[in-house]
């Protein structure tokens, strides 16, 4: 079931290493156009909300926005995004 593939990137651990923030923003949305996975959920969890300001940023790069179809902010968990890839 290829269409099932959902990738999953908490970034509790590393909230406060900003290169390493985008390194594995970057990795997890590469993996995603590898296996083709529709969804890809970001935790950035609560916190200030600095972090998913920074996931959200990092998404609206130019280079980044060309891979995927849409984010979305999960209105029940404030510290979740999903990012939606549609593939043909």
């Amino acid at each position: 079931m290829a269409g099932a593939v959902k990738l999953k990137l908490d970034l509790h651990d590393i909230y406060n290493r900003g290169g390493e923030i985008d390194r594995a923003l970057r990795a997890i949305i590469d993996e995603a156009v590898a296996k083709k996975a529709p969804l890809v959920e970001i935790i950035p969890g609560k916190g200030s909300g600095q972090l998913k300001k920074h996931v959200l940023r990092f998404l609206e790069r130019k280079d980044v926005k060309a891979l995927y179809h849409r984010v979305e902010k999960d209105k029940d968990n404030f510290g979740r995004v999903f990012v939606h890839f549609r593939w043909k």
